[in-house]
């Protein structure tokens, strides 16, 4: 194998020879210019494994050379050096096409680290294993333009370092694309580390996060690594990251421009190594606009955002989500797999999915207990529908599953977002309803059943998952 080379381009000549000895000792072949034309020249006489370039230059700037390479190089991963705590030079490098970015004075260690992730890389493409890793069609399930479209992207994002903001609403996959972008890229043998920020305490967000060391609070029996050490090397997905109370915003800001965290208790800065995905499904800009997301944060982690859409926005993928769903189902339980009768695959492709994929599956896993045989039908799926309203009401009637009658006279639930989400909110209807034929058949189950309009194994079903004696 013949030894890979590096280029560097700096005007500071002490930063030429610090980079040169440094890669030298990793046994890479550099060479070292101080302008854009010795670069372009350099870039034009040999093929580059990894480009280090200064953001600042006598004739030019560091983006010049990173357009030119992604450019006329696409195989060559380029960092931009940038000076210390510039962090809108660092995202700017990023936008165009850099790998990552190393800060001034440079971290010795961090950089190794860095070049290493790079020529994995950069080998990656030049022997085709990285088009030949999953492109998750096995789990991103979808032919539509929009899904063929965040697949592609997700192979685009997988192949640099630059922190990524995906959008979208509750239950459309962000989690798993984040995964996809890790498995893809060059970090796949590091751990991936999701995290819901929304899930922990805010009291104990900054030991979850940095760690602690043995005796620096109450409670604190031993050392403990923080999330961001678990992640070293490899991927840190923040889940809901709007949830971040603004105190611990500071804190990851600072953690992500420096790439070393604090543990609670320790005196020194400990160096980590981590890509930065997050997602939440608010609008984050507009949190922004209000005050209660932080601008620079917002900017630093929303290098490049990718929107997963939302399942009404394309239907023609229901058919094949739903076999998928059932496949799963009947692995799981050892049953046969379900089918969707025509209609009910109709009714399914009509439905707007406010759950979007994870709505999807939790109706197919209910239809599934209340079909007879492996068949479902309309019924069984309980699709949530709305009756017609009469003149000069006020606001439309509640929505019941269908298949259950509306309890008359019964008190106006509260609408989903107040009650804590669609799911709460069809429970409730449907334990009101089950509870009202149970009074009305003095609890016989069949004759409840009957009345319902369910069948008698559908209705055991609902009765436990409800709680319902």
């Amino acid at each position: 194998m013949s030894q890979q080379t590096v280029l560097v381009i700096d005007d500071e000549r002490d930063i030429r020879e610090l980079l040169t000895i440094t890669l030298g000792r990793m046994d890479l072949l550099v060479d070292a210019v101080g302008t854009v034309t010795e670069a372009r020249r350099a870039l034009a006489e040999r093929h580059y494994d990894l480009c280090f370039t200064d953001m600042r230059l006598p004739d030019g700037t560091g983006h010049e050379v990173v357009e030119l390479i992604s450019a006329e190089h696409p195989d060559t991963p380029v960092a931009m050096i940038t000076a210390y705590g510039n962090v809108d030079a660092a995202v700017s490098a990023l936008k165009a096409g850099a790998f990552d970015f190393v800060s001034k004075p440079v971290d010795i260690q961090m950089l190794r680290r860095l070049v290493r992730t790079a020529l994995r890389l950069a080998e990656e493409k030049r022997s085709g294993q990285a088009a030949a890793k999953p492109d998750g069609n096995e789990r991103l399930i979808g032919d539509s333009a929009a899904m063929q479209q965040v697949r592609s992207t997700i192979g685009k994002l997988a192949r640099n370092q630059a922190p990524v903001y995906i959008a979208g609403e509750s239950g459309v996959g962000k989690e798993l694309v984040a995964r996809l972008i890790h498995e893809q890229g060059p970090r796949a043998t590091g751990p991936f580390v999701p995290v819901n920020c929304g899930a922990i305490p805010s009291e104990l967000m900054e030991s979850e996060f940095f760690g602690h060391r043995k005796g620096s609070f109450t409670g604190a029996v031993g050392d403990k690594e923080g999330l961001f050490q678990a992640a070293h090397g490899g991927t840190l997905f923040l889940d809901e990251v709007a949830e971040l109370p603004l105190h611990m915003q500071v804190k990851l800001l600072r953690a992500i421009q420096e790439k070393a965290v604090r543990p609670i208790g320790a005196r020194e800065e400990v160096p980590v190594d981590v890509r930065i995905l997050s997602a939440t499904h608010k609008n984050l800009a507009a949190l922004v606009e209000q005050g209660q997301f932080r601008q620079d944060l917002f900017y630093r982690i929303n290098v490049i955002e990718l929107r997963v859409p939302p399942l009404r926005e394309r239907r023609g993928d229901v058919p094949l989500l739903a076999n998928f769903v059932l496949r799963q189902l009947a692995a799981k339980s050892g049953g046969a797999t379900g089918h969707l009768l025509p209609a009910a695959q109709q009714a399914l492709e009509g439905y707007d999915f406010p759950g979007n994929v994870r709505e999807l599956e939790n109706i197919l896993e209910r239809a599934m207990a209340m079909c007879d045989g492996d068949q479902i039908d309309v019924s069984d799926l309980m699709l949530p529908q709305r009756t017609p309203r009469s003149p000069g009401e006020a606001a439309p009637v509640a929505a019941v599953p269908h298949g259950m009658p509306v309890a008359e006279p019964a008190p106006v639930a509260a609408s989903p977002t107040a009650s804590g989400g669609l799911d709460d909110y069809i429970s409730n209807l449907e334990r009101t309803a089950i509870i009202k034929a149970l009074e009305e058949s003095r609890y016989n189950k069949t004759a409840a059943a009957k009345k319902l309009g369910i069948t008698f194994r559908a209705l055991r079903y609902k009765l436990k998952k409800l709680g319902i004696d």
